[in-house]
């Protein structure tokens, strides 16, 4: 019997948590409703009802940034975890999670 194989932590920088409603578009699948539930300027992570294949790329509109490419690079019961084509700079990641934060409330 196979043991599941336990990947450590990759992830480039600490996440901020989010609460965020948009759109996804991945080329073959379409565009779908996805959650941003928490983020950084190297990625996110997602809820969303599609099944979406790890290595593929897709959109999203983020309020100040735009729309913005990104890879999944893991994808496990409803929640996809992303990382941007291009980071963030600091200045648009800041003014971006302070535009997320007051949607939020």
């Amino acid at each position: 019997m196979l043991a599941a194989r336990v990947q450590p932590e990759r992830r480039q920088s600490e996440r901020d948590e989010v609460f965020y409603r948009t759109r996804a578009t991945v080329a073959g699948l379409g565009s779908f409703p996805a959650q941003v539930v928490n983020i950084s300027a190297n990625g996110f992570m997602a809820r969303a009802e599609t099944e979406v294949a790890i290595g593929q790329t897709l959109s999203i509109r983020l309020p100040v940034v735009g729309e913005v490419k990104a890879e999944v690079r893991w994808s496990l019961g409803g929640r996809i975890g992303c990382q941007f084509a291009r980071m963030i700079d600091l200045a648009s990641y800041l003014e971006l999670l302070a535009t997320l934060m007051k949607e939020a409330r």
